[in-house]
This record gives structure tokens, C-alpha cells and sequence, in this order.
């Protein structure tokens, strides 16, 4: 996104929890829960594969022995909070097979503090975080809107049963952007599955209302072009009508496409993942950094080295705001969580909790900091103290 240029359009979607990829990101993440419920410094690397009737575990844990036979029962309530009771894939009857194993001894060696040795990141990798004026979330406009429209989507299916809505869904929302603001829609995207006899200008009639109410006012214009349903049915759906994968939908979890994202997934992994901790770190340093003032956007990457604890590199892009020097950013940033070693981001952040079943869907970034710990990189305690240093 370019805010040099006077206009341009740009676009982000989004999928419903009832997308087969976000079904196994959410049984993942439900592992990773189940396992830091029973021990806050579980290690946990789980992938999820859907597909018609049959949901399989596979990945390397360490933690409480216990904690893997009663998985089988969460993850079933999981896909039955969801909402999935069809035919080609049903929470009570679908095959479970789990394959889980422990993590590799190697793996274990450099990441765990010994001695004088502090606790290594537990990957190499590069992370980003990304934060924008653009919505009162600090998040790109086009992904938020695409996020929200799925999700009164979904809170109204949820309210009501027989309004003919089922879980799989995806959005897509294009906006003018005029001297770098969002203006207006050019186009909206909606595909939902449904109850068997419903057309397209059925669909449209149930979810339009609820879209207009997530735009901005005066964003909809008669200019704007309607995708409901576009291919004409949509019965079949979810892991029935497509595989999911855990972990690949890793643009829809972060900026939208509009800020660059390092390649790892956030799903079915522990805290001591950098891929995980560290790009949520990015965030709420980036987010601080806009709430603050003092940019009106903020990217921000770290880099790290597997079984070494502090970052390779620290590296801040203000996107051209000449109000603050980034060099000194860069230097402030990690002191305030502790040098950005894994071990601090998880201590300052409350990482070591079961919070993570709640971030499979919607996205990781632009919701609500939570009572339980829930979202803590998403709060904006920082910006009193950067806007002081600066």
C-alpha cells in the first residue's frame, strides 16, 4: 500500500471459522490450549488435517501425559462449537486419529535455558508486525471489514439456526484509498455455504444487512459491485466440500497482504515459537508506535537464530514519517520488553496461558485485549512511555 499515490484500490479477504484450513487452525490451537492448561511451559508443534468425516493429529508435544486422551473430546467440542453436524462431516461422528509424539531431543537442546545458557528462540525465522491509522484497530481497513463482516456473519448463524446460513464462509472487501485513507467500496465479496434450496438473491436478502452495517457510512455507494454466492450454490462446503490444513491461511491471520508477513504460522504452536511470540511482539510494538503518534503507520521485523535467544536483527520502517528517527526506535523498542529474547516476550506478554483456541478465527491482531490475557499484544500500554522518550 502505497499512501504516496493519490488513488488506488486495494483489496483483503478473509474466511469464516467454518473455513476447512481455519477448522484445523482451531483444533490445533485447541491442543496448544489443552496442554498449557496442564503445564504453562508445555512445548506443543501440532498440524491439523480435515477432510470428510475424519480429523487428523499429527506434530511433536511435550508436556503431561495425560493431557492427549482426553483430546479427542475437545476437539470434538470444538468443531461442535463451530457448528459442523452435516453429513460429509459431523463433530460427533468424524474419524479421529491422533499421531502426536514427543518433541525431538534435539529441538529441546536449544531451546531450553541451561546453565548459563538463556531459553533460545525455537526456530530461526523472521517476523513482522504492521500497524496503520487507517480504523480505530489500528489495522488495515480492508482485512478489518473483511474479518467483521464473517464474524456478525457467524455471532447471527450462531443466534439463529434456521436462518439458512452454514459454517463455511469467506469475504472480501476491495476500497478506494485516496492520499493513503480508505473512501469508499468498489467491490464486496461474500460466499457462504447454506441450506440446500436457497438461491443466491435468497442469500443476498439475509446477509447484505448485516454487511451494511460493518461499512462505514457512505463507504456502499450505487457504484459499488455485489458478489453474493457467485459461482450460484454453495451446499457442500467445509471439510466435506474442501481439505483443510492448519497454518495456511497466514495472510488472513495478519495484515491482509498489506504489510509483509516472514512465512510461519501461528497456529498449533506454543509460545516458545518465535513464529508465534515474536510476530505477535512486532505487533504490539507497532501498534504502541501508532497510538503513540508517532507514525502514522509502523512495520517492524526481527530476526532469529534457532537455540540463540536474542534477535539477529531489530529493524523498524516508519513508511516515511519524519517525526521521530527509527534508528533510536530500534534501539528503545526491545528494551521495553526485555530485549526481545523469547523468554521475556512470553513474560511480558502472559503468553504461557490457554488463549489461543479464540485467535484461529478473525484474526490474531485487531481484536480486543481480553480479562483472562487474551490478546494482551493487542494493548496500547506502551504509548504514554514512547511518546515521553520521544
Amino acid at each position: 500500500m502505497n499512501p504516496s499515490r493519490a488513488s488506488y484500490l486495494f483489496t483483503s479477504e478473509s474466511v469464516s471459522e467454518g473455513h476447512p484450513d481455519k477448522v484445523a487452525d482451531r483444533i490445533s490451537d485447541t491442543v496448544v490450549d489443552a496442554f498449557l492448561a496442564a503445564d504453562p511451559v508445555a512445548r506443543v508443534a501440532c498440524e491439523t488435517m480435515v477432510t470428510t468425516n475424519r480429523i487428523i493429529l499429527a506434530g511433536e508435544v511435550r508436556g503431561p501425559a495425560g493431557v492427549i486422551a482426553g483430546l479427542e473430546d475437545k476437539v470434538r467440542a470444538a468443531v461442535k462449537d463451530i457448528g459442523y453436524e452435516q453429513h460429509g462431516f459431523h463433530w460427533e461422528t468424524a474419524d479421529f486419529t491422533c499421531h502426536l509424539h514427543s518433541q525431538s531431543s534435539d529441538i529441546a537442546m536449544g531451546v531450553d535455558a541451561a546453565g548459563n545458557k538463556d531459553e533460545g528462540a525455537g526456530d530461526q525465522g523472521i517476523m513482522f508486525g504492521y500497524a496503520t491509522n487507517e480504523t480505530p484497530e489500528l489495522m488495515p481497513a480492508t482485512l478489518q471489514y473483511s474479518h467483521n463482516i464473517l464474524k456478525v456473519l457467524a455471532d447471527a448463524r450462531h443466534a439463529d439456526r434456521n436462518m439458512g446460513l452454514e459454517p463455511d464462509a469467506k469475504s472480501q472487501v476491495t476500497l478506494v484509498y485516496e492520499h493513503g485513507k480508505p473512501v469508499r467500496a468498489t467491490s464486496i465479496v461474500l460466499s457462504t455455504q447454506h441450506r440446500d434450496g436457497l438461491t443466491p438473491a435468497d442469500i443476498s436478502a439475509i446477509v447484505k444487512p448485516y454487511i451494511l452495517k460493518v461499512l462505514p457510512g457512505g463507504f456502499v455507494t450505487p457504484e459499488t459491485h455485489w458478489h453474493i454466492n457467485p459461482t450460484g450454490n454453495f451446499v457442500i462446503g467445509g471439510p466435506d466440500g474442501d481439505c483443510g490444513l492448519t497454518g495456511r491461511k497466514i495472510i488472513v491471520d495478519t495484515y491482509g497482504g498489506a504489510a509483509p508477513h516472514g512465512g510461519g504460522a501461528f497456529s498449533g504452536k506454543d509460545p516458545t515459537k518465535v513464529d508465534r511470540s515474536a510476530a505477535y511482539a512486532c505487533r504490539y510494538l507497532a501498534k504502541n508506535v501508532v497510538a503513540a503518534g508517532l507514525a502514522d503507520r509502523c512495520t517492524i521485523q526481527i530476526g532469529y537464530a534457532i537455540g540463540v535467544s536474542h534477535p539477529l536483527s531489530f529493524y523498524v520502517d516508519l513508511h516515511g514519517a519524519d517525526t521521530v528517527d527509527p534508528a533510536k526506535l530500534e534501539t528503545v523498542l526491545p528494551q521495553m520488553i526485555g530485549g526481545a529474547t523469547p523468554r521475556a516476550i512470553r513474560e511480558h506478554l502472559g503468553l504461557n496461558r490457554p488463549i489461543y483456541a479464540r485467535t484461529a478465527a478473525y484474526g490474531h491482531f485487531g481484536r480486543a485485549p481480553e480479562a483472562d490475557g487474551g490478546f494482551s499484544w493487542e494493548k496500547t500500554d506502551l504509548a504514554d512511555a514512547l511518546r515521553a522518550a520521544f
